[in-house]
């Protein structure tokens, strides 16, 4: 996942990590990942930066009030927990599952979907989803069931680096709630100014259109139906990114390192995604205080179009097969749905920022960041992931994500819109089986 590596950047730079300390355990492999008995729980997760340091530091806190708890979290990368899944689940090898696993939000739906008497339900659990982000909650639901309970953030935001701006007569608060026309008008100015676009992306990558296709709280289906080429929002997202790309404020490159480059290196004044970019923002220390963080632009001209949207994120399942359900949902919802020590433990060095709301209490989401000119960026982001539209990913939907890619490519290589967009639902559908 994008966010893991932008962390790892900056994380490596910041802390070099403890190990493990005879209360939670961090395995690589498939060495002791079946499950646990007794007052023992198994996680399986990946980055041990992230994911696995905040699996710990959670253990340590609840063994404040169950000193006999153990646990034991299996490193494991995102991609083997879904081979692993798939493999366990269709092959009714159940029992090498472990109590508890980290998924991605985008890949949530359809795995519940998929395997339905697989995940617990944990609408009843005695969580209370109220005080999370509520478009978090939505990604975590499945025929109005709630499954997972949501962890990091994908906050969508807007870093600039301010002494470029100032060059241009500009400052971060020109930014600040703002249309697309606006900031490609001012983009352009700044451009023709200092000769430096504002953003950068990944060739063929559609994350900046979904982003703004979230910002207005509409998706590529619209419940069980295929929504791509008669959605407006969509459309016009594809137009905005279009626009980016041949004004040349925005370069694209070819894959993730270069894309980092581009801000590291100030080849680009800015990044725009989810807020575990800023990690990798701050890799380059000679910059530090020239950044500055706001929402993101709205869509012109759409319906319920806002500033707020989300990139990336995941969220902690309990396994039906686990035997320490009730002690797995007790740990969960008194760590990441309960504890604000948690969180204010993990921000300094992970940047992990929370979803669950009362986490912006911590005396570390009031930090005042030296690197973003003494913005307190950990508090305007919790604020920001209150306002981000709730939408349904649904089953298919890195299907629908390649193939609006592939179409945006073709798009910007001079192929009819209409067109590039009917093939993207064609290809989807046949996917579909439809």
């Amino acid at each position: 996942m994008k966010r893991k590596l932008s962390v790892l950047l900056i994380v490596a730079m910041l802390v070099t990590m403890l190990g493990s300390c005879g209360t939670a355990s961090n395995n690589k492999g498939g060495k002791n990942n079946s499950k646990s008995s007794g007052n023992a729980l198994t996680v399986w997760c990946w980055d041990k930066n992230f994911n696995i340091y905040a699996m710990n530091e959670a253990a340590k806190i609840y063994q404040k009030d169950h000193p006999d708890f153990k646990l034991n979290v299996v490193e494991t990368p995102w991609d083997d927990v879904q081979t692993k899944l798939t493999t366990a689940v269709t092959s009714g090898q159940t029992g090498t599952l472990p109590d508890i696993l980290l998924m991605q939000d985008n890949a949530l739906a359809k795995n519940i979907t998929n395997y339905p008497k697989t995940f617990v339900d944990l609408t009843n659990s005695g969580i209370d989803f109220s005080k999370f982000a509520q478009y978090k909650v939505a990604l975590s639901t499945v025929n109005s069931k709630v499954y997972g309970v949501p962890f990091d953030s994908g906050t969508a935001v807007t870093a600039l680096r301010t002494d470029v701006l100032q060059k241009a007569g500009y400052t971060i608060n020109d930014f600040k709630n703002i249309t697309w026309s606006r900031f490609i008008e001012i983009a352009k100015d700044v451009l023709k100014k200092t000769n430096i676009p504002l953003l950068s992306s990944q060739a063929g990558s559609p994350d900046l259109v979904m982003m703004m296709l979230q910002s207005a709280g509409t998706w590529t289906f619209k419940g069980d139906k295929l929504y791509i080429s008669d959605n407006p929002a969509l459309l016009k997202a594809i137009d905005v990114y279009v626009e980016l790309v041949k004004s040349k404020v925005l370069v694209e490159v070819n894959n993730w390192d270069q894309y980092v480059g581009t801000f590291n290196t100030g080849k680009v004044a800015g990044a725009m995604t989810g807020c575990w970019i800023l990690a990798s923002v701050q890799a380059n220390k000679d910059q530090k205080g020239k950044w500055a963080v706001t929402n993101i632009p709205k869509l012109d001209g759409i319906e319920n179009a806002t500033n707020y949207s989300s990139v990336g994120g995941s969220s902690w399942l309990v396994l039906s097969t686990s035997k320490n359900k009730d002690l797995a949902i007790d740990f969960l919802g008194k760590t990441f749905a309960g504890s604000t020590e948690l969180y204010n433990t993990i921000l300094p060095t992970s940047s992990a920022i929370a979803t669950w709301g009362p986490a912006g209490t911590g005396s570390n989401y009031e930090i005042a960041h030296e690197f973003f000119e003494g913005q307190k960026i950990f508090q305007d982001i919790v604020e920001y992931g209150k306002n981000v539209p709730k939408v349904s990913y649904g089953v298919y939907n890195y299907e629908a994500r390649d193939a609006i890619g592939t179409a945006i490519t073709k798009i910007i290589s001079g192929t009819d819109k209409a067109a590039a967009l009917k093939e993207a639902e064609s290809t989807v559908k046949f996917q579909m089986g439809k």
